[in-house]
Order: C-alpha cells, then structure tokens, then sequence
C-alpha cells in the first residue's frame, strides 16, 4: 500500500468506523460463538503473496465483528466502562503515525513536555493535591500516564518496599539481604479490593492481608489499627496501604479520612486506587470521598474508562518522584543525553523501558470537549444509574443490596442466591444485554454499569423491561414449586462454609434452572459462585504460617544467645556459627502429596542468602516474632554469601487458614 491508496482507504476505514460507532446499539452485545470459532475462518499460515485491501477489509465482518463484545454500546453494563470517543481516536491516528518511543526526554522531547502539562492539568481538573504537580515550586512529585491500573498499583507497590527497605538498612545498620527484608514486609488492603493488588502481592512477594469492611463495604480505620498491631507483634513490617476509591464489586469507598492519619502515623505509603471514581473527580460535587487524600502518597485513575480517553491511559501521580527514580533507575550509557539532569526521563518511573504518545489523544479529548462538557458526561451516567434504580426500587420482587454510588446500581432478586444466579443465566443468554455477577457476602448480586456514552433514558427503559419481563417469567415458573413444597414441613436454614441460605428459595431456583434446554451449555457463571477470598495471599507467607522447625544463626539487636532443647540441638546436621533460635516444632502427621503441592506454590520463598540454606534446613516460611523494644525493626540479618536452591519440604503439617487466628504458633519470644 502506498500513500495515495492509504489516503482513499484511510477515509473508507473511518466512514466504517463512524457507521458502526453510530449504529452499534442495533448489534446484540455478547458474541454467539464458542472457544475456537475463529480456526475455521483463517487459513493456517499467513499468505505469501500480499492480499488487496478490499478482501482484508471484508474479513472484518466476517471474521472480527462476529467475536466481538461491543463496549461502547448502551447495553453494556459489565464492568467498568471502556469509552473512546472521535477525538480520542485521533490523537492515537497521529500518534502511531508518528510512533515515537519516549523512553527519554531526548528520545522525542514532545512527547515528555505534553505528558508533564497534561497530567498537571488533570491534577487540577480532579482537585488532587498540589503536591502531585511537575510544575509547582514545592511540589517533588509529578504525574505519569502507564498502561493500567494493575501496572500502577505494582509500581507503588515497588515504590514503597523499596523505601521501607532503605529505611531499614538504615535504622539496624547491618548488613540485611533484601530477602529478609521482603519476607517481613505486609501491605494492606480491604477485601474489596481489585484483584490487581493480589497480583502485585504475588510478583513481589509481598504479603497482601486483606481486611474487612463495615456494612457500607468501607475499610475504617480502627480495622487498620488493629491489623497493624497484630503484625508488628507477629514481627512483620507493616509498609503500604491500598485504598480503594470506587470498588469494583458495589463502588464502595474506603475512608480515607480515617486512613490517611494512620498511615501517616504508622509509616505507610498511602496509595488510593480510583480507577472508576476518578472520572467522577472532575465535578467538584462528587468529591465527597477524597477527604484525607492529602495523606496520600500515590493516586490512580483510568481515563480510559468514564473520560472518553479509549485504552490504555491511566494516570499515575506520586508525592516524591525520586522514590520512584530510586526504584526504577538503571543508567546504560547509551540512554544517557545531555539533559540527563535537567530533564524527565520517564523510563525511570516505570517498568517497562518503551513507552507510547499517550499523551496526544488526552490533550485532544481535554481541550475538544472541555471541562464543562466533561462534567456534564459524568452527571448524565449518574442520571442514568438514578433512573434505573427508581425502576427496581418500584418492583417488590427486587432489592438493592448496596447503596448505588455514581454510574453502578446492583440489585438481587428477593426470592435468593440461585434465583438470581438463574436471571442472570437467562438474560446473559439473550445476548442483548451484558451483565455480570458480585457478591456482598454470601449474597449474588447482578451489577448494572451505566458505561456508554449514547446511553438515553430509553436504552435504560428497554434493559429494564427485559430483566423484569424475564424475572417474572423465572418466578412464574417456580410457583408451582413453592406450592408442592408448602405440603413438607417447616423450611430450614442451613450453615455450611461460613454461609446461610433459606433451603426452600435456593432449592425452588435450582429446580428452575434445571428446566433449561438440554441442548444449552452449562455458561461461566454457573462455576463463579463460590469461590471464596483468603484473608492474606501473595507473597513470600501466603497466610498464617506453617509449622516447621528451624534452627539457624539469627541475630537480634540485643544479641543474646537463645538456648534450644537438646533434641532439637541433636538434629543439627550441619555444625552453625553465631546465635541460634528455635521455631515451633512440625507436627509429625504427613499430608498427601498434592495438599504439599499446593502448599508450596502458596508458601514459596525466595531463596535466601544464608547458611541454613546450604545445611539443607527448612526454609524460613513465616515471620518471626521480636521483643517489644524491636516491634517497628527488622530482627535478623543474613549475611551476602553465594545462594543456594533449597529443595521442597518433604513433610509438613496441615496449615492454618487465617492469620488472625488467637493460637497461631509462637515463634520467638522476647527476652
């Protein structure tokens, strides 16, 4: 293709675009088609000879729009939004013809400068601190845009343990590989958070405790308070908070008011996650929630969901950019220009080293639409959301479970778990409404996302005649049933799993489902129901420790010999120098060969710098508890020698399931 022919389908390609852009509420929203639908459609290698543009053109209805979810349609409501807009989408048509890779300053100059303004324009679009500005003379902070959420999140994550070891290595003056370090540090969150803080968890090795809500699915303070100084008594060092800002299961807000104070008491970093809320930030009356956001010292939102920015764009602001900088520095000569000092190199604030011209289609956005236009996207969502809540409130076969916040409304049928697992069956297989599963608890809700754009107050009406038109139908159909029942006796209630269910409203349900065609497949969200989250996973000790006996040169800031009993003494196989400790004894029951498998993908470690490591011993899979005096410090050192893999445990005893547990063993005691 030359230029004279990429100018006539250029504009072929945007008529197209704009078509189905502007007709896309007429295709239905989920996909009929199976795993492996498209191997049919393709040949099975890529054609020698070049193809003309008009065969690749027609491929696209015949090959692509068949396997699409249409995500910018009024009839999406899974999720979170994923919004584009005209001129979203070309700021990206400028800057992939462009195609600079920013990774330095030098590297394309522009690309640095209108990153800097843009996100310090967003900074103040949203009233964040102004501590979060490049341009601000008592600001050290500064503004990035990253692909995800999920990546930022890691990022501050790396960010604060980075700090919380520097800090460390400072307060007990030894020589402490970072292993040790990492394997005492704990990060917080609370059990609504996204998954995306478990992931950071499990590619750090970072222990991840989540905490409970309170009945509005907040995460308070006091709750903060007392998993802090449960860890310091267990020896772990609490370092980092995730707070929440719109979860993803009811749009929840953690209170940062109370939070902030503690954090900032406690010596936590602070990052507030708003992926969703954050749009909402722009109209100065939905601001309620960022009370205490001054204690922060990360911020995170996607403008590629509510802000009509089209994926990838998230905004990423840090309180003190050189603790990125010391997180993420690496220095190769061939990176280095002459503005190295004076400029913004972006490669430095994160992972990756390549990075694209976000920054064009958020300026295009930010300056065609304007703030006010913004605004008035983000308070119509809202309106949207209000109206159909009016609708469920009105019908007596409905609850809303959780107070609607911004564009989410979730709602359950009254009638029980399985009856509403059974709705939302029913109205996914349609297909022309995406919907999808929560719970609060033990109760399955259905979320209903206001996400597009070209949502009117009709589009809403039809989604919502749908799922009454269709829960009355299911309910029609278990009447029969609750009267056959009515002849047993007396229902029940059960408990089983930390759940409690009416036996008659779940059974009635199930014995509805049961009448589905036999020619329909059994659909995802009959195998999402029940999968349960743990209280603390990710990390170097997924929860509350194994037993294992350790015995191995540790050393503490009083330095005192720990005497150990003679037998355990006796199983030395290695003679050990320095200070030695005893670590409760493992029970001598075996388990089976997968419950160790499974153990040891939760409890790995990595492999420490140490002599017990090459006598063969136990790893070190649990923290160790210090005396008073030590609570807030790291207790052991290990010396830098040449590591060694250490092999698998052979036999180990059952684990506990929660940390929070009043027996969990004693390891060390104070002197």
């Amino acid at each position: 293709m030359q230029a004279e022919e990429y100018n006539r389908r250029g504009k072929e390609l945007v008529d197209y675009i704009t078509q189905y852009l502007s007709s896309i509420r007429e295709r239905k929203v989920i996909p009929d088609v199976k795993p492996g639908y498209m191997k049919d459609l393709l040949p099975d290698a890529a054609p020698t000879e070049p193809e003309d543009w008009e065969s690749i053109f027609n491929d696209i209805e015949r090959v692509i729009m068949p396997g699409m979810v249409h995500w910018q349609s009024p009839h999406m409501h899974a999720y979170f939004p994923g919004l584009t807009s005209w001129p979203s989408m070309l700021g990206d048509m400028l800057a992939d013809a462009i195609n600079c890779i920013g990774f330095t300053w030098a590297s394309s100059p522009a690309c640095t400068e209108l990153e800097m303004n843009v996100m310090d324009w967003l900074c103040k679009a949203l009233g964040l601190p102004s501590f979060f500005l490049h341009h601000h003379r008592d600001s050290r902070g500064g503004g990035i845009l990253q692909s995800t959420v999920s990546e930022s999140t890691l990022v501050a994550l790396l960010a604060a343990r980075k700090d919380k070891i520097l800090q460390l290595r400072v307060e007990i003056d030894q020589d402490v590989d970072d292993s040790v370090v990492n394997s005492r540090l704990v990060a917080y969150a609370s059990d609504q958070a996204h998954s995306s803080v478990e992931k950071a968890g499990l590619i750090s090795l970072v222990k991840i405790r989540f905490l409970p809500t309170d009945a509005q699915l907040s995460l308070r303070g006091d709750i903060l308070k007392q998993a802090i100084q449960e860890d310091r008594r267990r020896g772990l060092v609490p370092f980092m908070l995730c707070a929440t800002l719109g979860t993803t299961g009811v749009c929840a807000f953690d209170n940062l008011s109370e939070l902030g104070p503690i954090c900032a008491e406690e010596g936590l970093w602070l990052h507030v996650d708003a992926a969703y809320a954050g749009s909402a930030y722009l109209c100065p009356e939905l601001r309620w929630s960022l009370e205490g956001i001054e204690f922060s010292h990360s911020f995170v939102f996607n403008p590629s969901k509510w802000m009509l920015v089209h994926f990838d764009c998230t905004a990423f602001w840090v309180k003190d950019k050189y603790k990125l900088q010391q997180t993420f520095s690496v220095d190769p000569v061939y990176l280095r220009h002459d503005n190295s000092q004076a400029a913004t190199d972006f490669m430095h604030w994160q992972i990756p080293l390549s990075r694209r011209f976000r920054s064009l289609k958020l300026w295009f956005v930010m300056r065609s639409f304007g703030l006010k236009n913004l605004q008035a996207h983000i308070r119509h969502g809202i309106e949207m959301a209000k109206l159909l809540e009016s609708h469920i409130r009105s019908d007596q076969n409905f609850d809303i479970p959780a107070e609607r916040h911004l564009g989410l409304v979730v709602f359950c049928l009254k009638g029980g778990n399985a009856l509403t697992q059974e709705l939302l069956r029913r109205l996914t297989r349609k297909g022309s409404m995406y919907l999808i599963p929560a719970d609060i608890h033990t109760k399955r809700i259905i979320r209903f996302t206001v996400t597009s754009q070209f949502t009117t107050a009709d589009d809403i009406l039809k989604d919502w005649n749908l799922i009454s038109k269709t829960a009355s139908v299911l309910l029609a159909e278990t009447k029969p049933l609750n009267k056959r029942d009515q002849t047993k006796p007396g229902t029940e209630e059960v408990t089983g799993a930390g759940k409690k269910q009416n036996i008659d409203s779940d059974t009635l349900g199930e014995e509805a489902a049961s009448r589905k065609d036999g020619a329909e497949v059994e659909l995802w969200i009959d195998k999402a129901w029940d999968r349960s989250r743990r209280p603390m996973r990710s990390l170097s000790c997924n929860s509350e420790p194994l037993p294992c006996t350790y015995i191995g040169p540790m050393s503490s800031y009083d330095f005192k010999t720990r005497p150990i009993s003679k037998g355990a003494a006796s199983a030395l196989q290695t003679p050990l120098s320095g200070p030695v400790l005893k670590i409760t004894e493992m029970p001598s029951n075996v388990l089976e060969n997968k419950v160790l498998k499974k153990l040891t993908k939760f409890y790995s470690v990595p492999s420490f710098c140490n002599q017990w490591v090459q006598s063969g011993r136990h790893p070190l899979c649990c923290p160790v508890k210090v005396s008073q005096t030590t609570q807030k410090h790291l207790s052991s050192t290990c010396r830098r020698m040449n590591c060694m893999s250490s092999s698998p445990v052979a036999k180990t005893g059952p684990a506990q399931t929660q940390m929070e547990t009043a027996n969990a063993p004693t390891l060390l005691k104070g002197p």
